[in-house]
């Protein structure tokens, strides 16, 4: 026979499960007498749980908002999205502060089982995160198979699909995920070329081991290498221009996703841009609202300057 504590445990749990139950149907699944269920109710109201009842042969009790927050029974992929939700929640300040969201992850992390422990560990291993805005959604599942791909040093079988639709298969070192905070990206290693690579993870069809350990000796900065592929994606133009301000001062002006940035001297910065054409590149670069300096191309050059000149006679 099941302990008190562990019976209202598991009451709470059914309430939790279904707007509503006969006191027949929480006996019959709690293997205990209709008296059992009516006293183990009590118990709960008196440590301040709202439940409901209903009189009647077709009565019942259900559980409504009140002064406590019920146990939750969570399976191995919604603790994972809880775990990771609260994460990003403390890491990215989403609720206006990161103790509670970072106290409630601690307390997670103590009940449950080992093994979903050491799924958490993997993801806090590998994942590394940039600020941006909410991307499109990826099975957590798919997640915890790419996090622990690169736990295990191992290589895998990569089958992807690229933004054009184009489908291929590869053999890869896993290394690294990151988080811009709009996309997951995989960092791997093509073994074929023989080039570090980013794969959008919301993109990956399927990853299998092979069953052979590589090292990684040479391993890249992986929020970098994200960064720099975003930024100088599949642009036709690209912009170089000086920026009077130092680097921490250009990269709030011009974020990593958006341009890739190198230190000239202590107070100025070279940020690369990638654009459609030169007059829109022309306008995001007035619109930073500073000084700057285009060093290429000339079409770049050009732009800002007769950009400018309207923006002056507009406003004489």
């Amino acid at each position: 026979m099941i302990s008190a504590s562990a019976r209202l445990l598991r009451l709470l749990s059914l309430l939790s499960a279904r707007p509503s139950w006969t006191c027949a149907e929480l006996a019959e699944r709690m293997e205990v007498t209709d008296r059992t269920v009516r006293r183990d109710v009590a118990k709960l109201r008196d440590l301040g749980y709202f439940v409901d009842s209903e009189p009647g042969p077709w009565g019942g009790y259900r559980m409504r908002a009140g002064s406590r927050v019920p146990p939750l029974v969570l399976d191995d992929e919604e603790a994972l999205a809880v775990a990771v939700g609260l994460r990003t929640a403390a890491l990215s300040g989403a609720l206006g502060g990161d103790q509670a969201a970072l106290s409630a992850l601690l307390k997670l992390r103590q009940v449950l089982p080992q093994r979903i422990v050491e799924h958490l560990g993997e993801w806090d291993a590998v994942f590394v995160r940039l600020p941006g805005a909410a991307g499109p959604r990826i099975r957590p599942g798919l997640l915890l198979e790419l996090a622990a791909a690169c736990r295990r040093g191992e290589r895998a079988r990569l089958s992807y699909t690229d933004g054009q639709g184009r489908a291929s298969a590869r053999e890869v070192d896993p290394y690294r995920l990151v988080h811009t905070g709009r996309n997951w990206y995989f960092v791997a290693r093509d073994v074929e070329r023989g080039q570090w690579r980013t794969f959008r993870a919301d993109r990956v069809d399927r990853l299998r081991p092979t069953g052979r350990a590589v090292e990684i000796t040479d391993p890249p900065d992986p929020a970098l290498l994200v960064s720099r592929n975003i930024a100088n994606g599949p642009y036709p133009l690209c912009a170089t221009v000086r920026l009077p301000v130092p680097m921490h001062e250009a990269l709030r002006l011009v974020p990593s996703t958006v341009g890739t940035h190198s230190p000239d001297g202590p107070d100025a910065t070279i940020v690369d841009i990638g654009g459609s054409d030169a007059d829109g590149l022309a306008r995001y670069l007035l619109g930073l609202g500073t000084p700057l300096r285009v060093l290429a191309p000339d079409a770049v050059r050009q732009a800002v300057a007769r950009r400018a000149r309207e923006l002056a006679e507009e406003n004489a």
